[in-house]
């Protein structure tokens, strides 16, 4: 399949553990092709230049071991995400930024509820966070477009995000996993008692707490997601969603 033009996007699995992951993520990813097979070695011959993404289900050091004789360079070689089959790791492992695979470990991280693991050095300056609620029944497309105008208001763009956060509640919403597989960003969750609980400054809302049992989403979400944060833009609403952004200090 070498030369032939690459098509989307391919998940390789090699166990019924595997598997189940794979149609959770071809639920979002839509026209992908799951791959489940005995013979890796020979699977990947066949598939590395023929799609420009793929995910593997499976532990790290089997892909690097199967992926190695196909490496050329960062501007040919397709995206590889790996992901563990506890779903703890979505891992960028070939061609992070020039291929993608940054951005793809990030929405796979969403959908499973999974940390990304990004190691480049770009990647790794990032420090915003986006804290986000939002009312029932909001579409994804909404909430996409409200942290969308508001870091565009603030200008702040994607690239300076970490991840979105919301509370635990939300976090297993459909429309808010469409939202960061669009944006390209993994999504945080919180603990609906570590919000409670939340002794930080933030705008508390006696109207939310009687209505959700806590006194805001959007602002304690993003200052309790990361280290050291402090916030820089206050909550915001758009329509049907809040948004807040909070920033991390780590020098």
């Amino acid at each position: 399949m070498e030369g032939e033009k690459r098509v989307s996007l391919a998940i390789i699995v090699i166990s019924e553990e595997g598997l189940k992951i794979a149609n959770e993520l071809s639920d979002f990813f839509g026209d992908c092709k799951i791959i489940y097979t005995k013979s890796l070695r020979e699977v990947v011959g066949e598939v590395f230049y023929h799609y420009s993404e793929l995910i593997f289900v499976m532990a790290l050091g089997i892909v690097v071991r199967v992926i190695a004789p196909y490496i050329r360079n960062k501007y040919e070689d397709p995206a590889v995400v790996v992901v563990d089959e506890k779903k703890r790791f979505a891992i960028s492992a070939l061609s992070g930024h020039e291929g993608g695979a940054n951005r793809l470990a990030n929405q796979v991280a969403a959908i499973l509820g999974a940390e990304p693991i990004v190691t480049t050095r770009s990647d790794s300056k990032r420090s915003l966070i986006v804290g986000v609620g939002f009312r029932k029944g909001t579409k994804g497309k909404e909430i996409e477009d409200a942290v969308r105008e508001t870091l565009m208001e603030e200008g702040y763009s994607l690239n300076d995000v970490l991840f979105i956060s919301t509370i635990d509640f939300k976090g297993q919403d459909r429309a808010l996993k469409e939202a960061c597989v669009s944006l390209g960003l993994p999504l945080r969750i919180i603990p609906f008692e570590l919000v409670k609980n939340f002794g930080g400054s933030y705008g508390r809302s006696p109207f939310v707490k009687e209505k959700i049992g806590v006194e805001g989403v959007s602002e304690p979400c993003a200052l309790l997601a990361g280290k050291n944060t402090s916030l820089v833009v206050p909550k915001k609403r758009h329509g049907k969603v809040c948004v807040a952004i909070a920033k991390e200090d780590l020098g």
